[in-house]
Order: structure tokens, then C-alpha cells, then sequence
């Protein structure tokens, strides 16, 4: 009887493909197209995504599954110059961030020149230990031609020669288009340390759902609100329960919600005539909630004043930051 060779498929499968695992983060100014690559990635949303520059304000991690590896995104508030103590709060987050991953990817829009904010983060992750690798990835790719896009690509090459970032790889993708996303995965992988998954196989993220619900609140009421209010509007959920009484096959969930403001003026811009932007609100965010949770909801929204909430740092702490 002959003994298993070497060349045995199982042996040369696991000797060829160690699984990986890891923490990949994408950085870049505000509006960058950041949480948008993350959801595309995931396949699903997990990080909220707005045309407001600043809208995140979690680290959200949403888990990539693969049969040879398990990539764990962390999507950051956009790097900024902070005017208040949210702001440096933020800031602080995402250094903290880039510090503890495996992998960093700085994003920089196809459709905008290479400018100050960009060099700052570029300047920033210069100074980041060695080993941690890095790469550039151009988003927005569906906004330019393919000339617009080949001159983008180096001046992030040049970029990186004058700051004296090495870059691992630079990497076109459009992330609502889905041009060279499973691309960008493929090059990330390998960048991972070789590990078992981090996370069971299923989960999408491990942000908990009440924070998710709340982050879907605010996401709709910074579209309704447009140019009036920046960045005024948080969001707590205070109570997410079954309703009771209701039979198996037709559960429905109650969502208590505050919509916090900063001044007692907004609120009426937050409310609209006759309560007509507020239930816009809740129509649109209700829909996104119900998709995440696979579940009817009851969602009951109250809009409240917190005194300039992002420079207090007891408001703060109330208000989750």
C-alpha cells in the first residue's frame, strides 16, 4: 500500500491557500467616497452614506466573507481640520483606528484634483509605522474618462513618491457602479495576516442594531434637510421592543427615537410645515430599517433640543461620542 504522497489535493490546498484574516481601514477627506466602498464591499449597508461631507460619525465594521479569508472594514470619520469638540473627537477616532489595523487604503476621488486635505492625510500616513501597508484607491471612476482617470492615477503615484508613502497598490474602482470592487478585495487579501475567521460566518457587522437604526434616522433627516443644518442633528434610539399582543406570523417592532438639534430654531427647519419634513423623515428611514431588521416597525420620532450639543462634552457623552 502506497503511503499519501505530498501532492495530495487536500494537503497542497491548505499549504496553498492559508486563510487570512484581518482589519483593513479606509481613510480620506471628508466625502471621499469611503462608506460607500465599504458597502459595496460588504454586499450590504452598513455604513451610511450621504453627498454631506462628515456623515459618519461610528466606526462601523462590516465583515467581507470569502472562502480563503475574512476582511474586516472599518469605515472612519473623514480626517478634518476640527472646529469644535466633536470635531476633534472624530479626529481622534481615526487616528486611533489606523494605528491597530492591518491595512490602510486612502481614498481620493477620481473627479477632484489631488488638494490640501488629500496631502494631509497622505503627510499623516507617511508617518505611519512601516509595516503597515498601504494603498491608493481612486473612487468615483464612472465620473471621468478614462484620460481624466489616467492622469489621477499619477498624481496619487506622485503623491506618494513626494510624501514618501510606498504605496502597495493604486486601485481604480467605482463603488456605485461596481467597477473593480471584487478587484480591490483581491488585493487587500493578501495583505492580511494569515488567520481563522474573526468573525462567524453570516455576520455582516458587529455594530449593534440600535446604533445602525439611529445612524439610518440621521441619514434621512440629513437628506431632508439639505444645506440648513450641517451637521446639528443626532440620533438616539431609546427603546426598540416587540409590540405585545401581536400574533407570531405578524410581529411588529416599536422604535422610540430623538432627534436631537442644537438651538430651538432648528427644530422647525427639522419638523417642516405641518410636520411634513419630520414624516418624510420617518417614511423613508422606516423603509431602510425595515430591510436591515427584516421586520415590520412602528417608528415614533420626537425632536428635542440638546444646547450646542458638539461642543459639550456632557452632551457628548449623552449623546454617544
Amino acid at each position: 500500500m502506497n503511503a499519501m504522497s505530498d501532492s495530495s489535493p487536500s494537503r497542497t490546498g491548505q499549504l496553498a491557500t492559508p486563510h487570512r484574516a484581518g482589519f483593513a481601514c479606509f481613510v480620506g477627506r471628508p466625502n471621499a467616497g469611503k462608506s460607500t466602498l465599504t458597502n459595496a464591499l460588504v454586499g450590504t449597508k452598513v455604513a451610511i452614506t450621504s453627498n454631506r461631507p462628515q456623515t459618519t460619525r461610528h466606526t462601523v465594521r462590516g465583515v467581507v466573507h470569502r472562502p480563503d479569508a475574512q476582511l474586516v472594514l472599518v469605515d472612519t470619520p473623514g480626517l478634518h481640520k476640527p472646529r469644535t469638540l466633536l470635531g476633534e473627537r472624530l479626529n481622534d477616532v481615526v487616528r486611533t483606528t489606523w494605528a491597530e489595523v492591518d491595512v490602510v487604503g486612502l481614498c481620493i476621488p477620481a473627479d477632484q484634483r489631488i488638494g490640501p486635505g488629500d496631502r494631509f492625510i497622505a503627510k499623516e500616513l507617511a508617518g505611519l509605522r512601516k509595516r503597515t501597508p498601504k494603498i491608493a484607491v481612486v473612487t468615483k471612476t464612472d465620473l471621468v474618462d478614462q484620460s481624466a482617470l489616467a492622469e489621477q492615477l499619477i498624481a496619487v503615484d506622485r503623491l506618494g513618491k513626494e510624501l514618501g508613502v510606498d504605496w502597495a497598490e493604486i486601485v481604480p474602482v467605482s463603488a456605485t457602479a461596481g467597477r473593480q470592487v471584487e478587484l480591490l478585495a483581491d488585493l487587500l487579501v493578501p495583505l492580511l495576516p494569515e488567520s481563522p475567521p474573526l468573525y462567524p460566518d453570516g455576520d455582516l457587522t458587529d455594530e449593534p442594531e440600535q446604533v445602525m437604526v439611529a445612524e439610518l434616522i440621521r441619514e434621512a433627516a440629513l437628506e431632508g434637510v439639505r444645506d440648513e443644518l450641517p451637521h446639528s442633528i443626532a440620533v438616539v434610539v431609546e427603546e426598540m421592543l416587540p409590540r405585545e399582543g401581536r400574533p407570531a406570523d405578524k410581529p411588529l417592532l416599536d422604535i422610540h427615537a430623538n432627534v436631537y438639534i442644537e438651538r430651538p430654531s432648528q427644530k422647525g427647519i427639522v419638523i417642516g410645515p405641518k410636520g411634513a419634513r419630520l414624516k418624510d423623515v420617518g417614511v423613508r428611514s422606516r423603509q431602510q430599517i425595515e430591510a436591515l431588521l427584516g421586520t415590520p416597525v412602528y417608528l415614533d420620532l420626537h425632536v428635542k433640543v440638546a444646547k450646542d450639543w458638539q461642543r459639550d462634552p456632557r452632551q457628548l457623552r449623552k449623546l454617544g461620542f
